[in-house]
This record gives structure tokens, C-alpha cells and sequence, in this order.
């Protein structure tokens, strides 16, 4: 098994249950056109346009300055991603990026892809206390975030009504960077062209959780990714919050394997 390089609070390699299931408004940052949101075009395998940040975001040891928001299920950085079927992490030569719910996503079908980069002081205000309560070690206050958010989206294909509503959190205080990663409703798993059903949304190559550094080393995939059973990723957590996993993904903090990595108490 490659090496996986990442700092996460609870163990890693086991899915963890919270003991009391959250809300969907709890678990969900404030998101809609109301908040201030740019919605991607209506457009299968589309993607935002290129989005500058006002402050830039540490991955792995580099800092990107432009990113895009992708319809399949993706914030990529430096180039946008179109492919919809999802591949195993790590990627052979891949592009950085993070994936919230990489799968084949068509919002013609149903749903929005929204994002919003923001230094509003309640956003902030609500990731620096995220962070601290998990991460109480640190003293971390947030400067900038991107609140990227597929509102119940569709996928390729549908004969169905099922969709998926998730959501993908990057904050920074211009030196320490964190990811998190919310699951609010997963109703399919699968579009047609990757081998799922038209009318269940299931079968075939099923979406991909985690993230990528792009350098063959640092990379997560969150359990049962690829699998059916990634359909039941709002009922899993490292965080003691069902439907959310946090990452700090801005440098090399542990090495470990999976296996290895330890559960803080």
C-alpha cells in the first residue's frame, strides 16, 4: 500500500459512527444564491470558471492560487477536471485535487453546483471554530474559504428522481490549510456511462471520496470509495459528526499507512 501522508483526527481506515445524527442545517455551511453564491452552467461534465483566490490555498506543500469548481464532484486546482468516471487515488500523473463525491453529475438532469470564495467574518468565524474543535491542539483562525456545494444534483443518465446534495469546505490561515467535507443527502452512487443503472443510479464504478495531492505520495480515500457502499457515506464520519470528515492537508505532518495510523482518544 502507497504511503498516505495526512493528518486526520480520528483513525483512519475504519468508518466511525457519531453517536447522534446531525442535521442537515448543522452539518451544512449556508449556501444558495442568497448567500451570495455563483451557480456553474447548467452543462454535463462543465466546471466554474477559473476562480482566483484571494488568498492562497496550501496543498501539500505548494500554494495554489486558482482553482475551479467541477460539476462531477471536484475542486481542482490550477486545471479543471472533466472526467466523470472516477479512478483510484493515487492518481498515475493526476492533477491535485480535492473530491468531495467524484461521479458523473449532470446538473441538466437536476440541481446546482454552487460556490462561493468568501472572508465573511460569520463563515470564518464558523470554520475557526470547526477546526479548533477538532483539532484543539492548534490555534487556528481562518482568513479565506471556499464553500463549494452540489445541490441535489442528478446524475448521467437518470431515468430517476434520486439525487445527491454534498458539499466541500477548504479554509486557510495563510499558512495551515484544512478541507471539510459534509454529506447531507446520497441517493446514487453511479451515472450510465461509468456502468450504473438509469433508473437506480447504482452499479458500475461508484464515486470516489477523498482527496489527491498529485505526487503519487499523498493522497486519502475515504472508506468504501468505489464501492456500493460509499452510498452510505452520510452515515460515516473521523470527526464524531455523522456525514462530515476534516482533513488538514497542508503539509507532510505524519507518514503512515492506514493500518498504522492511531485513533486519538
Amino acid at each position: 500500500m502507497e504511503t498516505i501522508s495526512v493528518f486526520l483526527l480520528l483513525a483512519v481506515g475504519s468508518t466511525l459512527t457519531s453517536p447522534a445524527d446531525a442535521s442537515n442545517e448543522s452539518l451544512m455551511y449556508p449556501y444558495g444564491t442568497a448567500q451570495g453564491d455563483t451557480k456553474n452552467p447548467k452543462s454535463d461534465d462543465g466546471t466554474s470558471t477559473k476562480i482566483i483566490t484571494a488568498v492562497p490555498f496550501s496543498f501539500y506543500g505548494k500554494k495554489y492560487s486558482s482553482l475551479y469548481v467541477n460539476n462531477n464532484g471536484v475542486v481542482s486546482f490550477g486545471v479543471n477536471v472533466s472526467q466523470y468516471t472516477p479512478d483510484p487515488f493515487p492518481l498515475d500523473l493526476g492533477s491535485p485535487f480535492v473530491a468531495p463525491y467524484w461521479g458523473d453529475v449532470d446538473n441538466t438532469r437536476g440541481g446546482d453546483v454552487l460556490w462561493r470564495q468568501t472572508q465573511d467574518s460569520a463563515v470564518l468565524s464558523r470554520c475557526t471554530a470547526d477546526i479548533n474543535q477538532y483539532f484543539p491542539e492548534m490555534s487556528f483562525t481562518a482568513v479565506w474559504a471556499l464553500v463549494a456545494t452540489w445541490d441535489r444534483v442528478a446524475y448521467f443518465g437518470s431515468a430517476s428522481k434520486k439525487t445527491n446534495t454534498f458539499q466541500a469546505v477548504l479554509t486557510t490561515n495563510n499558512e495551515i490549510s484544512f478541507i471539510i467535507l459534509n454529506y447531507a443527502d446520497i441517493q446514487w452512487t453511479t451515472g450510465i456511462a461509468s456502468g450504473g443503472h438509469p433508473r437506480t443510479g447504482l452499479g458500475g464504478t461508484p464515486a470516489q471520496a477523498g482527496f489527491d495531492s498529485g505526487d503519487m505520495k499523498n493522497f486519502y480515500n475515504i472508506p468504501a470509495s468505489r464501492t456500493p457502499s460509499v452510498l452510505n457515506i452520510t452515515q460515516t464520519t473521523n470527526v464524531q459528526f455523522t456525514g462530515r470528515w476534516v482533513f488538514q492537508v497542508d503539509e507532510i505532518v505524519i507518514g503512515d499507512t492506514t493500518e498504522k495510523s492511531k485513533c486519538l482518544e
